[in-house]
């Protein structure tokens, strides 16, 4: 891949004796693509991956006080 460096602001080209105005634009970082599914979630609970749903969830089923026999940390 060829990276092109800009070091002063102009916007105008000028190729072959014709001048076009030059507008660049880029596109940023999108984030994560992954859901996260906090619907269901309750107090103390713990994200955890769900792959057949491919999201990440808190709900009441995995929390704190369930995540070691019902065992606290």
């Amino acid at each position: 891949m060829s990276q092109v460096s800009i070091t002063t602001t102009k916007n105008t080209v000028t190729v072959n004796g014709e001048t076009r105005v030059v507008t660049v634009a880029t596109q940023g970082p999108q984030g994560a693509s992954t859901a996260i599914d906090t619907t269901s979630a309750v107090d103390n609970s713990i994200v955890y991956y769900h792959q057949s749903s491919g999201t990440f969830k808190a709900d009441a089923t995995t929390t704190k006080l369930t995540l070691v026999n019902g065992g606290n940390f």
